[in-house]
């Protein structure tokens, strides 16, 4: 049963506003389902977004910072709990500890090296927990290529997270009914 979703996205952005839109999306639905908000903590970009949506939803929003990045950016005090942790590594174990599902929305590198990694963890047989990439307007087609191209030759076996379009669709793959609540 999904408890709490790890959301992965940018720190920056959005760039377009189909991106903030996502983001806020994420979270409105997380709060109003009654589920917990797993994320890196920052109150900029995409996440704070997200937070921000989930926390006014009525969630429970755990955001997991480094210091070193509590100490260049500001970790976000307006939600439920700031845990603040060692290393990049111990971030991403919180996240997985904490986590029953982890929803990739736009973002960077940081959000690139998450999405990599917990498929990783999958493919390694760690975790059979749900992964799922909101693709909205494509954003993460060309990421989708590389995977498709590596599979071709070989460098791995097909591990795909589940790709939808929009924030309600990845609800519903978790079996959520969401229609309306947007």
């Amino acid at each position: 049963m999904i408890k709490s979703i790890c959301v992965y996205c940018g720190s920056k952005g959005p760039n377009k506003p189909s991106h903030g839109r996502v983001a806020e999306e994420t979270g409105k639905l997380i709060g109003q389902l009654g589920l917990k908000m797993i994320y890196g903590g920052g109150n900029t970009g995409l996440m704070g977004m997200s937070a921000d949506a989930a926390m006014a939803a009525g969630a429970e929003v755990i955001g997991i910072i480094p210091q070193f990045l509590y100490d260049i950016e500001v970790g976000h005090r307006g939600i439920t709990e700031l845990k603040v942790c060692n290393s990049m590594h111990e971030r991403k174990t919180m996240f997985f500890h904490l986590s029953d599902a982890f929803f990739i929305l736009p973002g960077g590198y940081g959000t690139l090296d998450e999405l990599f990694e917990i498929i990783t963890w999958k493919y390694l047989g760690l975790h059979d927990k749900p992964i799922i990439m909101i693709n909205p307007g494509g954003f993460w087609d060309p990421v989708l290529a590389l995977i498709e191209h590596l599979y071709r030759e070989q460098y791995l076996l097909r591990i795909m997270p589940t790709v939808v379009s929009t924030v309600a669709q990845a609800f519903e793959e978790l079996g959520f009914e969401v229609r309306g609540m947007l």
